[in-house]
């Protein structure tokens, strides 16, 4: 088996040309093991060192000689070969003395051991029969040496070690060293050198290696090696192997191998039984996973806490908490109690179904049986009070977390950044991050991605920038995920030339996944309607032999229906069937808008026709850009029907789509029916959005009463309904026009009172408005109003006063006008 995994076994038996069995190969030369208690034999180096070490050792014991002042200055001189030559002096008459020397001087004095000295001490605890320590020392010395280090430790084992006394135990606790510090290619090394020597493994070296290979298809050649080898199996092997196949996902090769062990001595136990109703709930097969749970009973064996919670995590994945709770006092009844992890795992399942207040529940009972809530426990209950959206409750959390002396993983904090930045409380967010750094938590890939994410969603793209150079410098290489999150904000901020720049050097780097970002950036361009800049960088996408997506083709059809351009976007369809791809209802969806917007309502619903023969299915979006094609061609009437056909195939209509008929029956001037469409919206449990309010407005002051328009606005008002600003201009501008000062004014102040932040536009709209009606004396009122509140004027605003002041032949006011044009610089030139 090992000839076959590694090309270098037939270097292994050309290097087996031993030398004397007593020659010691150190780090940078090699000498004779009978010549360490020559002191005369390397005249290069002064022996009286060693000598008055092992004197004194001698002569007062390890503790109070190694502790004493004289020892001190001694170790201070102390070489590698030195130490080797003593400890080979101490390994068999004063063992102790050498493990407490090797010991001290490491730890506390910093010395860094030959591997000559780490193999001394390594027989001198063999020796001893202590196989924990045995293990701790060589776990040391493989951290130490690092990956690749198997063939020159090996060399020295074969050359210098080979007669020592327990060399075969060393030789088996190297090679499971190597395997536990998932060195995997270093243990088969030592694994095959072994059999070249005819050393045996232990089977505790075979599982660890067996567990460590688990996911690949070599744990078989390891699993006929140890059945060639004659080494009896022990209860581990067997699970380990079904745990593999489980994690292969190849549950039914599992399940055969678990039936061929019956019979053997041993055969199925509960550890295997566990990694097979795990593999099962992982895929989602939880009824399945029950099954074997009344196999292992029917064979005999007693599930474990560990073989309930793994049930119990199936079925609160799956959101069946009642049969978890059932499943749970079943457990308690057979007498197996339930441990910590099992209450996370029920707190978590309510948490997953929104239900915070049941996690709560899980968390009493688990206090009423003497737990107390851990980490994860306070994790979960952070996460489900973020989720629903109460920050201030996940905060409280935290604060008694840390009073109880628990500190907060990665995790937590990382869900609590996320939560702060859904919220926009950005600023809270980056105070968190500096108090995880302050604490010595290292943000991670996830943390930092949260936090630039929500930077640039605010708009701080510079911030972000400042923070993704950080994590870089940390040796933490950005995502697609972060890199796309800079663009995009970029390309908001109107940033497009640093947008491209900072695409050019990521892509550069290859430190994220290209088509994602070629994407976005192509999105971009397209948006802003730059199609030539778009089609270069899909031009490039193709001469880098990148595959373009079916959204580098949306946002490419996108771009050319923005200008416009209807015949070259259809064009794009061949193009996705040559590169393999299908049309989606996006793309069918922007082509028909595209048709919409150009007044080609025949061609837009050819291609809806096209996607229906297609099989690809309308979305709401797309009946939306149908019933915008409808009121466009004044078929109202079908627009309602389509709105019913909608609700008819399971589509709701959204706000979207309501505004644009509502706002078509306005144009009408079928006001009844426009306000029976808002009704329908709330029969439908669809909250109208302010742009429905404003329409419903703006089509009474147009179109119908003015006073209806008043009426609605107070009742709204009453009602706490959210207004935008549009519908206080809205009626402001009615009232106006039609010569009402008093109404225009009262409502002029509504709008200021209620926080909206008022410009020159919506004084000038007033002013021009009454100017119109010549009505000067109160549009001079509401200039003077505009200069109270701090707001300069326009050039525009000024020449529309001096022209009334003008026209009522009112000079004076005519000289004050110009006075201050000059003033501010507002004078035409």
């Amino acid at each position: 088996m090992l000839n076959h995994i590694y090309p270098w076994r037939s270097i292994l038996r050309k290097s087996l040309n031993l030398s004397p069995i007593s020659s010691l190969v150190f780090t940078k030369h090699s000498v004779s093991a009978a010549k360490l208690h020559d002191e005369s034999a390397d005249a290069s180096i002064p022996n009286d060192a060693v000598r008055q070490i092992l004197i004194g050792l001698r002569s007062f014991g390890a503790s109070k000689f190694l502790w004493g002042h004289h020892f001190q200055t001694l170790a201070s001189v102390l070489n590698t070969h030195q130490v080797d030559q003593i400890l080979l002096s101490l390994r068999v008459d004063n063992s102790d003395s050498a493990l407490f020397l090797f010991d001290l001087l490491r730890n506390e004095y910093g010395f860094r051991h030959s591997r000559v000295s780490w193999f001394i001490i390594s027989h001198v605890v063999a020796r001893k029969g202590q196989s924990k320590e045995l293990r701790r020392v060589l776990n040391q010395m493989v951290e130490e040496e690092g990956s690749g280090s198997a063939p020159s430790l090996c060399e020295l084992l074969c050359n210098s070690f080979r007669d020592w006394d327990l060399n075969n135990v060393v030789w088996d606790m190297l090679a499971c060293a190597y395997s536990r510090a998932e060195m995997v290619h270093d243990a088969l090394f030592v694994l095959a050198k072994m059999k070249v020597l005819n050393l045996q493994v232990s089977i505790a070296t075979y599982n660890s290696l067996l567990y460590n290979l688990r996911h690949t298809d070599i744990m078989w050649d390891v699993y006929d090696e140890i059945k060639a080898s004659g080494v009896p199996q022990n209860e581990y092997t067997n699970p380990i192997l079904i745990d593999g196949l489980c994690r292969q996902s190849r549950l039914q090769d599992a399940v055969t191998f678990l039936r061929e062990t019956r019979g053997e001595e041993f055969g199925p136990s509960v550890v295997s039984f566990n990694a097979l109703m795990s593999g099962f709930c992982k895929m989602g097969s939880v009824d399945v996973a029950k099954s074997f749970f009344c196999m292992m009973i029917k064979y005999g064996l007693l599930p474990d806490v560990y073989s309930y919670n793994i049930l119990l995590h199936g079925l609160c994945v799956a959101g069946s908490m009642e049969e978890a709770l059932e499943f749970t006092n079943d457990m308690e009844k057979h007498g197996v109690e339930p441990d910590i992890v099992t209450y996370n795992i029920l707190a978590n399942g309510f948490r997953i179904l929104g239900l915070i207040s049941g996690a709560w529940k899980v968390v009493q009972r688990m206090l009423l049986n003497g737990l107390n809530p851990d980490l994860v426990t306070y994790t979960i209950l952070i996460c489900g009070h973020c989720q629903m959206g109460n920050i201030e409750e996940s905060f409280k959390l935290k604060e008694k977390m840390l009073s109880q002396g628990l500190k907060l993983s990665i995790v937590t904090y990382t869900v609590l950044l996320s939560s702060l930045c859904k919220s926009g409380r950005i600023d809270e967010a980056v105070i968190l991050l500096h108090e995880m750094e302050v604490i010595g938590l290292e943000p991670d890939l996830l943390t930092y991605s949260v936090l630039i994410h929500g930077l640039c969603k605010r708009g701080a793209v510079q911030e972000a920038i400042q923070l993704y150079e950080e994590m870089c410098s940390k040796r933490i290489y950005p995502n697609s995920f972060v890199c796309s999150a800079i663009i995009s904000g970029l390309f908001e901020k109107g940033a497009i030339s640093e947008a491209q720049m900072y695409f050019d050097s990521v892509t550069k780097s290859d430190v994220a996944e290209e088509i994602i970002l070629y994407n976005i950036m192509i999105d971009g361009y397209a948006k802003l309607g730059n199609i030539g800049e778009a089609v270069r960088l899909y031009k490039q996408i193709i001469e880098k032999g990148i595959s373009p997506t079916i959204v580098t083709f949306n946002s490419l059809i996108y771009g050319f229906c923005k200008k416009g351009k209807l015949a070259e976007a259809v064009k794009l369809l061949d193009t996705i069937k040559v590169h393999g791809l299908v049309p989606t209802s996006v793309t069918y969806t922007t082509l028909m808008n595209g048709y919409c917007e150009e007044g080609d309502m025949h061609s837009m619903f050819d291609m809806l026709h096209e996607m229906e023969a297609k099989a690809i299915k309308p979305t709401q979006i797309t009946y939306t850009v149908v019933v915008k094609g409808l009121c466009k061609e004044g078929r109202l009437h079908e627009s309602v029907q389509l709105l019913e056909y909608m609700y008819a195939r399971g589509l709701f209509p959204d706000q979207i789509t309501y505004n644009t008929v509502i706002q078509s029956f306005c144009k009408a001037h079928d006001l009844q029916k426009a306000f029976q469409l808002h009704n329908q919206m709330l029969q439908h449990s669809l909250q109208p959005s302010p742009v429905t309010y404003n329409v419903l407005i703006n089509g009474l002051c147009v179109y119908g009463n003015l006073k209806d328009a008043d009426r609605l606005l107070v009742t709204l008002q009453d009602q706490s309904i959210r207004l935008t600003k549009v519908a206080y201009t809205t009626i402001i501008k009615a009232h106006c026009a039609k010569g009402d000062v008093h109404n225009a004014l009262v409502f002029f102040h509504q709008m200021v009172e209620r926080g909206f932040e008022v410009s020159v536009r919506d004084y000038s709209a007033v002013i021009n408005r009454l100017c119109k009606r010549n009505l000067i004396t109160e549009a001079k009122f509401f200039f003077c109003m505009m200069l109270t509140h701090g707001i300069p004027p326009d050039q525009d605003i000024c020449l529309v006063m001096l022209n009334a002041f003008h026209r009522s032949g009112d000079p004076n006011s005519v000289f004050e006008i110009f006075a201050m044009m000059i003033k501010c610089g507002l004078l035409p030139v």
